[in-house]
């Protein structure tokens, strides 16, 4: 598995969402750095990690980041959020939680209504057989819809997509069956690290509802809600999502 470690100051782990990789976050990189020493992972198959034979699921993928790691705060973004929820019930080296367009359940139900339609990741499976790359712009589409700055940020999620090779289809298929079928809800009142839960108001997959009523049910958590974001709000409103990652980071106990 492929780790890039850059910057100076307590540790960060960063993990990305479905399709992407580590470099994605190069923007709070490029505001974060001086602060923190920030532990980028490519997941498997993604990236650099695209020959890594971890298998993508929550116990074997986060085993193998806590070996990699040192005890340290995570931040995730979208898919890369199921790992870290999973880490942090798991293990007390996850000392605080930074969400982004993070939901514990990415799939409608009787219960659970901020929430998009199971079919749509099972059409995604489907369409990947037929169209990889068309099927992959797609859903960077998705990513970006809705947000003010839409055009710049698919420009972006376009232009890392393939910057360290094609993601293995076989993983990317594995990453919807975590989307599908993951419900870390039971898990989120156990959460005894403080959590940041950063919503896009305008997301078309994680609905700021659902970020809002997930945070209700973990302890010491804080919410927000960036008014104009789409579902990766750290591309286009950077600077705020890394100034409220610094303020909040500024309020975890140290190790």
């Amino acid at each position: 598995m492929h780790i890039e470690t850059v910057g100076d100051g307590p540790p960060l782990v960063l993990i990305h969402g479905w399709g992407l990789h580590g470099g994605v976050f190069a923007p709070l990189v490029d505001r974060l750095s001086d602060r923190f020493r920030m532990h980028l992972v490519d997941l498997p198959g993604h990236g650099y990690s695209r020959e890594d034979a971890t298998p993508l699921t929550l116990q074997a993928t986060v085993a193998e980041i806590l070996a990699r790691t040192p005890p340290a705060a995570w931040l995730a973004w979208s898919l890369g959020g199921l790992f870290a929820l999973h880490a942090a019930s798991v293990s007390t080296q996850v000392r605080a939680l930074a969400l982004v367009a993070v939901t514990p359940r990415f799939v409608r139900g009787g219960d659970w209504p901020h929430a998009v339609e199971v079919s749509m990741f099972e059409q995604f499976g489907k369409d990947l057989q037929q169209d990889y790359r068309g099927t992959l712009e797609r859903f960077l589409a998705l990513d970006t819809i809705g947000s003010e700055h839409a055009r710049a940020e698919l420009r972006t999620l376009k232009g890392k997509l393939y910057a360290r090779g094609e993601p293995s289809p076989q993983a990317l298929q594995q990453g919807l069956v975590l989307l599908e079928q993951s419900d870390l809800r039971g898990s989120l009142p156990a959460v005894s690290v403080p959590s940041l839960w950063i919503s896009g108001h305008r997301d078309r997959l994680v609905s700021p509802a659902a970020m809002q009523a997930a945070a209700a049910m973990a302890p010491g958590s804080r919410y927000l809600d960036i008014a104009g974001g789409g579902h990766a709000p750290f591309l286009g409103h950077a600077d705020q999502v890394a100034d409220e990652v610094r303020n909040f980071m500024a309020s975890v106990p140290p190790p």
